[in-house]
C-alpha cells in the first residue's frame, strides 16, 4: 500500500498511530448533530436553517462549515414544491359542453384549439403564461405573459393573438378548463363574435400535447 500511494513506512504508522485532532473530533460531532436536526425536519433544512438552528444552541459556526459537513455526510435539505393555483372553477358562470371528448389528433388544421394556463416562479415574483395550442399541428398560436390571472391578461389576450396569427377559415372547436377565466362573460363574448367557434370545456385540467 505505501508503494502504490507513494509514502514511507515509517510516514504511514506515524499516521496511524496519531491521535485525531481536536478539529476532527470536532467536527465528527457537529456533523452527529447536524444530522439530528436534518432528521427532526423530516429532511427539509438546508444549510441556511440548519445553521440558524445550531446557532440557537448556542454553537456558533459558520453556515460554509455546515454545508462542508452537510455534503461529506451525504446530506441535502429537500424544498417543497412551489405550488400556486391557477383553475378557478368555483364560480356561476356557465360551463360549455364537452365537445373536443378528448379527440387530441384532429385531421386539420384549424379544427380544435386548446388553451392553459399555468405559473412561473421568478425572482421579482409570480408570472402567469397562457398558451392556445392548435392540435393538427402542436403549434403555439397565442399566448400571454403577465403579473395577474384576470382573463383580460391571461386568455382574453391569448385568444385575440391566436385570431391574429391563424383566422378562423372553418368551424372550430375551442377547448379549456372550466377556470373562471375561460367561463367569464367577456371571454365568452370574444368568442361568439365569430359563430363558427364553439366553446368546450372539460371536467379536469387539460393534458397539453408534449410535442409543441
Amino acid at each position: 500500500m505505501c508503494k502504490v500511494l507513494d509514502v514511507s513506512k515509517s510516514g504511514y504508522y506515524k499516521w496511524f498511530n496519531s491521535e485525531p485532532s481536536k478539529r476532527l473530533i470536532e467536527n465528527q460531532g457537529l456533523t452527529l448533530t447536524i444530522c439530528k436536526i436534518h432528521q427532526s425536519s423530516k429532511g427539509t433544512y438546508g444549510s441556511p436553517r440548519i445553521t440558524e438552528e445550531l446557532k440557537a444552541r448556542g454553537v456558533q459556526v459558520s453556515r460554509i462549515r455546515v454545508a462542508r459537513l452537510m455534503k461529506q455526510a451525504q446530506i441535502c435539505g429537500e424544498h417543497k414544491k412551489k405550488y400556486r393555483a391557477t383553475t378557478d372553477s368555483k364560480h356561476n358562470h356557465p360551463v360549455a359542453e364537452n365537445l373536443l371528448d378528448r379527440n387530441f389528433q384532429p385531421q386539420e388544421i384549424g379544427q380544435a384549439w386548446v388553451s392553459d394556463l399555468t405559473y412561473i416562479s421568478t425572482a421579482q415574483g409570480w408570472v402567469y403564461l397562457t398558451v392556445v395550442i392548435d392540435l393538427a399541428i402542436r403549434k403555439v398560436i397565442g399566448w400571454a405573459l403577465s403579473q395577474d390571472m384576470s382573463a383580460q391578461s391571461t386568455s382574453i389576450a391569448a385568444l385575440k393573438m391566436a385570431l391574429g396569427h391563424q383566422p378562423i377559415t372553418r368551424e372550430l372547436i375551442f377547448h379549456s378548463d372550466r377556470g373562471v377565466q375561460y367561463a367569464c362573460k367577456e371571454f365568452r363574448a370574444l368568442l361568439t363574435e365569430d359563430e363558427r367557434i364553439k366553446q368546450s370545456m372539460s371536467c379536469n385540467r387539460i393534458p397539453l400535447p408534449s410535442r409543441i
